[in-house]
């Protein structure tokens, strides 16, 4: 995917990131040289940090596009494009976290580093192990193949392989295991393997089509044919995977990030159900759908469940919770670092009444272990606005909302004391839609364009189940069974807490309300 800028970059006023400290009123700038192996970062949080409680965020500097995880030696591996020179250089590297719960998050450091052959700096692409030594590095080799820019430009594959469980990368050679075939998009690899035809399956973003390719071996590789999309720009991140639905029907699923605006549609992560023959790819349906509806989920993968043994009844996936619209407008570079991802989700595929496939989208049940306390509201009959008692920066809310007729119900979170600032959540039956409006508070859109993501609601229903993760600068929504995904940046001044239920139009009924308080991953 796109590189971590390459434009000159704005000035920032960064707190510093090695120390500044005041001393009879003078001003003495602390440098600490580094004579030894470098410490994992430690994430360093205050009262009065923007910070989010409980998802990942790159330690320092930048972060953008996630990689798949991968689950070995009991822990899942997750490699991320890392900017350790972010605000004042370029260029991005792979550095690497571990988890056995995919919440509580470990630093390992970079595993690539950025700048040390030829062909430039390492972007997207994807890692995996090597059970049977098809690449010959030695069985359980974690490989990886990424894109880089090339000493002359042009976007090419190359390989770098590891036989450190993961920790430490080496180039398998300067020339690429995939040239580029004269395309000016050419990157974002995402590495498969393939059961029925017992072989590696590699995608590849070409502009506008996805392309597949073969191999035996991780290293020389060929076409097998592509996917045209249509309307929904330049697409990056590919992804391929098959998942057993809710019939018992086995299907696959291409993924793309891609920008759907041309035909009113988001720009995070398209999808089409369909099938595989090794080859190509045939979606059942032309348009794709959507899996999420917010501004902020891009560069999306998905991967296994690595303790289930059923690998196909679910999946679990992730984001980077930002947009290249306003990918460096964010106030948390006044601690000293930019990046932010969605909670990891678990995904299912499901069939509906009208014999379309579909994913659902839910959080992690592991994230009740960072509940703190808990709030409880058994009904609440709402014809204006009811402001709860309960207030928070941190948590997840669930709630029942029914109604018989009216035009706008929903929460108001984040919301400041004299109200004026505040995170709407709702359903409008009258529009038929279901939105997240960050217009009422900070968020980094200087253009006021992406300010209401919106997707389709039925107006004939009558009901609806929201869940609601609310973190310091993020809010992701999670309409009934999950088919409808919102994920949304926002930076609300930190002691703006309150939560207001409301309704226009009519009255809403407000059931089995539960709010749960999360401590954070980072203490």
């Amino acid at each position: 995917m796109k590189e971590a800028f390459t434009h000159a970059p704005r000035i920032w006023t960064v707190c510093s990131f090695l120390g500044l400290f005041l001393i009879t009123g003078a001003v003495v700038l602390l440098l600490t040289l580094a004579t030894e192996e470098e410490e994992p970062a430690q994430t360093e949080v205050v009262d009065d940090s923007y910070r989010a409680n409980y998802h990942f965020t790159s330690p320092d500097h930048w972060k953008n596009d996630p990689q798949r995880p991968i689950y070995f030696n009991g822990e899942y591996h997750y490699y991320y494009l890392y900017n350790g020179d972010y605000p004042d250089g370029n260029g991005t590297e792979w550095r690497h976290a571990t988890s056995e719960d995919l919440v509580q998050w470990e630093d390992e450091g970079v595993a690539i580093p950025k700048y040390t052959n030829e062909n430039g700096d390492p972007w997207s692409g994807s890692v995996v192990v090597d059970t049977d030594n098809t690449a010959g590095f030695g069985k359980d080799a974690v490989v990886a193949v990424l894109t880089q820019p090339s000493a002359d430009g042009d976007q090419e594959q190359y390989l770098w392989h590891s036989t450190d469980d993961g920790q430490n990368f080496t180039s398998y050679s300067d020339e690429p295991v995939l040239e580029n075939p004269g395309t000016e998009a050419f990157r974002d690899p995402k590495i498969t393997w393939d059961d029925q035809s017992e072989k590696w399956v590699m995608l590849m973003a070409e502009e506008t089509k996805v392309g597949f390719y073969e191999s035996d071996n991780l290293k020389d590789w060929s076409y097998t044919g592509g996917f045209q999309t249509d309307d929904i720009g330049l697409i990056e991140c590919p992804d391929l995977y098959m998942m057993r639905a809710d019939d018992g029907s086995v299907k696959w699923v291409l993924g793309v990030s891609a920008n759907g605006k041309a035909i009113d549609k988001p720009n995070t992560y398209a999808y089409w159900v369909g099938d595989f023959n090794g080859n190509e790819f045939f979606p059942d349906h032309e348009e794709p759908e959507w899996l999420d509806y917010g501004f902020d989920w891009y560069g999306g993968v998905t991967f296994e469940d690595g303790e289930s043994e059923d690998k196909l009844n679910h999946r679990y996936a992730l984001a980077w919770m930002n947009n290249w619209k306003y990918a460096d407008e964010t106030p948390t570079m006044a601690e000293g670092f930019n990046g932010l991802d969605s909670i990891v989700r678990q995904i299912e595929l499901k069939k509906s009444e009208n014999e379309k496939y579909y994913l659902t989208s839910q959080p992690k049940e592991e994230l009740d272990q960072l509940t703190s306390s808990v709030d409880s509201f058994e009904r609440i009959e709402v014809d204006g606005s009811e402001t709860l008692e309960a207030t928070g920066t941190a948590y997840q809310l669930e709630a029942d909302i029914s109604w018989d007729d009216l035009e706008n119900t929903g929460l108001r979170l984040r919301e400041s004391e004299d109200q004026s600032r505040h995170i709407d959540v709702g359903i409008s039956p009258e529009k038929q839609y279901s939105y997240v409006n960050r217009s009422s508070t900070e968020q980094p859109d200087k253009d006021h364009e992406l300010i209401e993501s919106q997707a389709p609601f039925d107006e004939n229903q009558k009901e609806v189940h929201l869940k609601v993760l609310v973190d310091k600068t993020s809010v992701e929504v999670f309409i009934d069974d999950g088919k409808v995904a919102h994920s949304n940046q926002a930076f609300p001044p930190l002691e703006d807490e309150g939560i207001t239920l409301f309704s226009e139009g009519g009255e809403a009924i407000f059931k089995n309300i539960e709010i749960k308080h999360y401590d954070s991953i980072n203490e």
